[in-house]
């Protein structure tokens, strides 16, 4: 299924790579730093450092919630060892209840 969705993904950045070959001069401004590439390679670079930045916005942003989730299931496992400590004690409860009966 991978493939299937990958195949024509990567088809159509063979063909964008191949078709805009043209070079291109990069200049970072502050400084005299320059850089010349095809202009597929540099639109490329750009989307995958895009993508890479991105990816750690959301990273960034899921760790207080993977925190949350942590101490949530760390609550339960309290609790559910809470309820079976009670269940445990009920027959013993009852068992009393029925003596002094």
């Amino acid at each position: 299924m991978r493939l299937l969705i990958a195949a024509p993904f990567l088809l159509l950045l063979v063909l964008f790579a191949l078709s805009n070959t043209a070079p291109v001069h990069l200049t970072l401004w502050p400084t005299d730093f320059a850089l010349e590439m095809p202009l597929s390679l540099a639109i490329l670079a750009a989307m995958a450092i895009a993508f890479l930045l991105g990816g750690a916005v959301v990273w960034v942003n899921e760790l207080g919630q993977r925190r949350r989730a942590r101490r949530a299931e760390e609550a339960v496992r309290l609790l559910e060892a809470q309820v079976q400590d009670l269940k445990a004690r009920l027959p013993m409860t009852a068992s009393l209840h029925q003596a002094a009966e």
